[in-house]
C-alpha cells in the first residue's frame, strides 16, 4: 500500500508524464477516472450544502479555520499553534478542534508545545459533538462582546477568562458542516498545486477556484523557495510584458479589458470577443486556436491567451483545450486612489461609520471630497471623476 501511495504521489507532482515509468503511466487512466468520479461527488455535496439539504453548525464563539487545498506538508499545525498561542497570550482561551489523524500525533505535539497556556484541544472526527462537550464543560465567552475597538491584544488581556473564546478548526477547509468566521488556507511553496489535478490523480482536494473562499492565503516554506517560484504561485501581470497577447472574453464590455492589456507593455494585443455569458463551444475553441497559430506565425513566438476571471469560472476547461498555449485568467482588484489626503483607510472608516449610523449621513467626508475621489478597478473601466459613485 505504501508503494502505491508513493507511485500516486509521484504522478501527482510529475511535470512530464513521458518521463514516468510504464507502471506509472498505466495507472494514469484509472486515476483519471477516479478523479472524475470524486469531482462529481464533490460537486453534488457542495450543491446540497448550497441548497440547504445539509445544515451547517454555528458555534456561539468565533471560528478560525486553518486548512489547505492539497494533501499534507502545508504547515497547518504550526499555524494552528501560532494562532492558539497568540489568543492565549491575549487573554482569550481557544479550543483547537482536530480530527486526530495518525493516532493523534499532531494533537499530542500541540499539547506539549502549548503546555501551561489556556488552550484546550479537542480530538474527534465529529468536531461539532467534540466542541459541544468542551463548551458545556468549560463554558464560553464571545470576545466580540467586549472588544468594541477590535484590538484583541490590548483588550483581550482584560478578559482573561478560562472560558472558551475562540474555536480554531485544524484542517477545516473541507469540513463544510461547520460555519467559520475566518478561512486561512495554507499553501506549500515548494510544491503548490502539483499537476493541478483532483485527487487521486493529483494532490488537489478541491478545484483551485475554492481559493475564493479564503480570507487569508499563507505560503509555507517561503524561505526555501526562490523569488521566481514565489511569484509563480500567484503569477504577476508582468509575464505578458513584451509578448504577444490574445484577449478572449465573453463579457458585457471587453474594451477596458483589452485596453488594460495594451497598457501592460505588451508587444501586440489581439482580441476575440463573444457575447456576454457565452459558453465556448468546440467551434469557438478551433477559432481561437486558428487565431493563435496566425499570431505565432506572424511574430515567431507563442502568444499568451488572457481571459477574464469571470470567463474562467464559466469554463475552467479552457486551460486544457488550448494546450500547449499558456492561458492566464486576469483577476481584477479594487484600488482606491488617494485624493486630498483621503485614502483607503479613510474609506474603510467611512464604511464603518455608515454601517454603525442609523442615519445616511457621512460626517467626516465633505461632499466635494467624495465627488473628487475616483474609485478604480484594475482592468475594469475607470469611474469618471464627474460621477464617481455610480455602481
Amino acid at each position: 500500500m505504501e508503494k502505491l501511495r508513493r507511485v500516486v504521489k509521484e504522478i501527482a507532482y510529475a511535470q512530464d508524464y513521458t518521463k514516468l515509468s510504464t507502471l506509472h503511466q498505466s495507472l494514469i487512466p484509472i486515476l483519471s477516472l477516479a478523479s472524475s468520479l470524486y469531482k462529481v461527488v464533490l460537486s453534488i455535496r457542495h450543491y446540497l450544502y448550497h441548497l440547504g439539504f445539509f445544515s451547517k453548525h454555528r458555534f456561539p464563539v468565533p471560528v478560525i479555520s486553518v486548512g489547505n487545498l492539497t494533501w499534507g506538508g502545508n504547515g497547518k499545525t504550526p499555524m494552528v499553534e501560532f494562532i492558539a498561542s497568540w489568543l492565549a497570550d491575549s487573554g482569550i482561551s481557544p479550543l483547537i478542534l482536530t480530527r486526530g489523524y495518525a493516532g493523534g500525533d499532531e494533537a499530542r505535539m500541540l499539547t506539549r508545545h502549548l503546555l501551561g497556556k489556556s488552550v484546550k484541544i479537542g480530538v474527534g472526527a465529529n468536531r461539532a459533538a467534540t466542541a459541544a462537550c468542551f463548551l458545556k464543560r468549560h463554558g464560553y465567552l464571545d470576545p466580540r462582546d467586549y472588544l468594541v475597538e477590535g484590538n484583541w491584544h490590548e483588550q483581550g488581556s482584560r478578559i482573561n477568562s478560562r472560558k472558551i473564546g475562540v474555536v480554531v478548526l485544524d484542517d477545516g477547509m473541507q469540513h463544510w458542516s461547520l460555519q467559520r468566521d475566518i478561512e486561512i488556507v495554507m499553501v506549500n511553496g515548494l510544491t503548490p498545486w502539483g499537476n493541478h489535478q483532483i485527487l487521486p490523480r493529483g494532490p488537489l482536494r478541491e478545484p483551485l477556484k475554492a481559493l475564493r473562499r479564503a480570507d487569508v492565503v499563507v505560503v509555507h516554506h517561503a524561505n526555501l523557495v526562490s523569488e521566481h517560484n514565489l511569484r509563480d504561485i500567484k503569477i504577476p501581470l508582468d509575464i505578458i510584458c513584451n509578448g504577444v497577447v490574445l484577449c478572449v472574453s465573453a463579457i458585457g464590455s471587453a474594451n477596458a479589458f483589452v485596453q488594460g492589456m495594451e497598457k501592460m507593455g505588451t508587444l501586440y494585443v489581439d482580441r476575440l470577443d463573444f457575447s456576454d455569458h457565452h459558453s465556448l463551444q468546440d467551434m469557438d475553441i478551433e477559432m481561437i486556436k486558428m487565431k493563435l497559430k496566425e499570431l505565432e506565425d506572424k511574430f515567431g513566438s507563442m502568444p499568451v491567451v488572457v481571459i477574464t476571471e469571470k470567463d474562467y469560472d464559466r469554463d475552467p476547461e479552457i486551460l486544457r483545450h488550448l494546450s500547449p498555449y499558456k492561458v492566464m485568467a486576469l483577476c481584477s482588484e479594487l484600488q482606491i486612489i488617494p485624493c486630498r489626503c483621503n485614502g483607503d483607510d479613510d474609506f474603510k472608516k467611512l464604511l464603518k461609520e455608515m454601517v454603525e449610523s442609523p442615519l445616511p449621513s457621512i460626517p467626516h467626508w465633505p461632499q466635494h471630497c467624495l465627488l473628487n475621489c475616483p474609485i478604480v478597478f484594475l482592468s475594469l473601466p475607470k469611474i469618471h471623476d464627474e460621477n464617481p459613485l455610480v455602481t
